[in-house]
């Protein structure tokens, strides 16, 4: 998916795609993907960074007073979408977010991502590359064209047609992505009915986050011409495994990766147990961003394969961090706590933040635990110094603001909002009766 385009290339581009309208796409702090659209009429001014918009009417970025921005587009991200319109074709373009002044907004995640790889990159490292694997749940929609809770099949892990009603659907997602320049790996139905997994070649950190974006967009796009809601809510249904987005992630300095070492026992260099380090000793901090939302922690319990203790491991799946067996080029840590509500910008920032952070202070990994953890007992984990992941939003935004690493990934402007959006989400929820309690105490009292 690694193109370069010049704005000749873009002006030919739209002329010989029949694109009537162009899509200036971004992403907030939590994460949802907005854009503005323009008439093709207005190429020219959207490739001189001339589009402006209002800043303040977008979740977590500014006050009216200081509303103006202006929208400067990557070009390397033209893409033309394969649907149809009546009006013609329509393109999209991502953006990055600049003040009037044509400085960065300090708010933008993608802007935020951009400046933990400068960070990399000062430290020699030339690219962080990440493989994504964003799972998701298809619903039926109801005769209201609503999501009702019905899951579209009873298929298993792995499972064929015709168990798995979601085959076509899937079948199709994938052909669009690849229409569309992505290289997908595999695509299976996975542990949980109406769940599901589509996994794309990796690609640098900033590209592999845009492509998640497009990636949902064009997963909820198709499964709607199949009379499907797709959901990238982590535990959409009790007692069944959740939706998580695990993340491989490597450093390469130039054409070398700098986590493989042929002499190491399990063939990692010191790099990449520094960088595990960092990751281990900063995941409590960093989960309300890989994990942001009430009901990501519905997904971190035991027993449904999400990991919820602070531990790595080359061979079992229980701990946050695993090894997977490639070797050499292929060498990749997989942190398996981020899910698929995480803004993928700001989730990658922590992550390499953290692990940066570890290679600078040359932090020592704890050794393997390649036992169970679920089956072990709070005192056995303490005697082992495995420490748990948060349990709820509020106890996740508490270890943000107490990492001033993580902290310090985000900015000022974003940790602030992001914050306060998640207060607000936090307390709303905590306040709300639920049907469990009615369930529980409505008689009983």
């Amino acid at each position: 998916m690694n193109r370069h385009y010049t704005k000749e290339d873009i002006i030919h581009l739209a002329k010989e795609g029949n694109v009537r309208y162009i899509r200036l796409q971004f992403t907030d702090l939590l994460g949802i993907i907005k854009n503005v659209e323009v008439p093709v009429s207005q190429l020219d001014k959207v490739l001189n960074n001339k589009m402006m918009f209002d800043g303040s009417s977008i979740e977590g970025f500014v006050r009216i007073e200081e509303s103006d921005m202006y929208l400067y587009p990557d070009l390397d991200t033209w893409l033309i979408f394969p649907w149809e319109t009546e009006h013609g074709k329509v393109a999209r373009l991502i953006c990055d977010i600049y003040m009037p002044d044509g400085t960065p907004f300090a708010g933008d995640p993608r802007g935020i991502l951009k400046k933990v790889l400068a960070e990399a990159k000062e430290m020699g490292f030339s690219t962080m590359n990440v493989g994504p694997e964003p799972e998701f749940f298809l619903f039926q929609l109801d005769e209201k064209g609503n999501p009702s809770m019905e899951v579209n099949d009873k298929g298993g892990y792995f499972d064929l047609a015709p168990v798995d009603l979601g085959e076509n659907c899937r079948r199709e997602i994938v052909l669009t992505l690849e229409s569309m320049g992505f290289e997908i790996e595999a695509s299976h139905h996975e542990v949980a009915i109406g769940q599901h997994e589509i996994d794309f070649k990796y690609a640098d950190a900033v590209t592999a986050a845009d492509n998640i974006m497009t990636f949902k967009l064009v997963v909820k796009t198709v499964a709607r011409k199949y009379g499907l809601h797709a959901t990238f809510m982590p535990k959409p249904i009790q007692g069944i495994n959740g939706s998580g987005m695990h993340c491989h992630m490597s450093l390469f300095k130039e054409n070398e990766n700098a986590f493989y070492d042929e002499k190491d026992e399990l063939g990692l260099s010191s790099t990449a147990r520094q960088f595990m380090a960092g990751v281990l000793t900063h995941a409590r901090g960093f989960a309300a961003i890989t994990n942001p939302t009430v009901n990501s922690y519905k997904r971190l319990v035991p027993g449904y394969e999400a990991p919820c203790y602070v531990a790595w491991s080359a061979k079992n799946r229980s701990p946050l961090i695993r090894i997977p067996a490639s070797r050499g080029l292929s060498t990749r840590i997989e942190v398996r706590n981020p899910d698929p509500s995480s803004n993928p910008y700001l989730a990658l920032a922590v992550m390499l933040k953290a692990g940066l952070d570890g290679i600078k202070k040359n932090l020592q990994v704890q050794e393997a635990v390649n036992r169970n953890i679920y089956v072990m007992n709070d005192a056995e984990r303490e005697r082992a110094g495995i420490p748990s992941l948060p349990s709820s939003l509020k106890e996740a935004i508490d270890e943000l603001l107490a990492d001033s690493v993580v902290s310090s990934a985000l900015g000022g402007h974003a940790l602030t909002h992001f914050v306060e959006a998640k207060l607000i989400e936090w307390d709303m929820f905590r306040t709300s009766v639920h049907e469990w309690e009615r369930e529980q105490y409505l008689t009983l009292y």
